[in-house]
């Protein structure tokens, strides 16, 4: 069974729908009930509404998911926000402490409520979803640190719970096409030229992309694997510094 937080859209959403057609049964944890109730809806799952950041409604809700569904062997974490790229003296605290609430916070919460009964039973997958932006300097000053501490938190958890049969892996997407982006463009926030330029592959990542790298991980394909940070990136990480020199070579064809 998996339990899939931030599932009612973007790449969480994307998540559900593959762990379904794999086969499990999915609980679409989210904020947003009217969308989690339609999701589940969609993937025969279940709908669940939590605030992931918070210890206690979280742990209660480990244990009433638990009751009514089954012990969980796969945990997705993908709930998260973003900001704005302001300057560090025009970003507000409040944004500042809401990002890191939910993607830093709400990630550790999430794993430790389910990750401890998975730790008691000896079984259990925890995929956490960071992204590039924790791997590289942005003007994301309270995202990209926020994404860093996910990544180094995985490797942390990977080694505290690896005797007991849990194993935890991040995947870092990059710029994946996901509604919140799709806004930002329409916006005018982000310049698509630019996001493709900067990638190996010349576009950018679809949400079921990652689901299919995070789906792998919660496979018993992948269970020699624990604290490993996966990007899914179409190559975005590889390309700067190839500006130097010109820019990426043309197609051959």
């Amino acid at each position: 069974m998996a339990v899939v937080t931030g599932g009612a859209s973007g790449i969480g959403e994307a998540c559900c729908r593959l762990l379904a057609e794999a086969g499990a049964t999915v609980v679409v944890l989210d904020r947003d009930e009217a969308r989690a109730n339609a999701v589940a809806a969609e993937v025969r799952g279940k709908p669940w509404v939590a605030d992931v950041a918070d210890e206690k409604v979280l742990d209660d809700c480990a244990g009433a998911i638990e009751a009514a569904v089954g012990p969980v062997t796969v945990l997705v974490n993908s709930a998260g926000v973003t900001q704005v790229p302001e300057p560090p003296e025009q970003l507000p605290m409040s944004s500042w402490d809401n990002v890191v609430r939910i993607d830093q916070r709400g990630t550790y919460v999430a794993s430790v409520a389910f990750g401890r009964r998975m730790a008691k039973r000896g079984r259990g997958c925890i995929i956490n979803i960071a992204s590039v932006a924790g791997m590289r300097s942005m003007p994301l000053h309270a995202y990209t640190p926020a994404k860093a501490a996910v990544i180094a938190m995985t490797e942390c958890l990977a080694s505290e719970w690896g005797r007991s049969g849990v194993r935890v892996n991040v995947v870092s997407p990059g710029y994946t096409l996901t509604p919140l982006l799709q806004a930002a463009i329409d916006k005018g926030q982000r310049d698509v030229s630019k996001i493709n330029e900067n990638s190996a592959l010349g576009r950018m990542v679809r949400p079921e992309e990652v689901a299919r790298a995070i789906c792998f991980l919660a496979s018993e394909d992948a269970s020699a694997i624990t604290g490993v940070n996966l990007p899914v990136d179409c190559g975005w990480l590889v390309t700067p510094t190839w500006h130097t020199y010109g820019g990426l070579r043309p197609a051959r064809r």
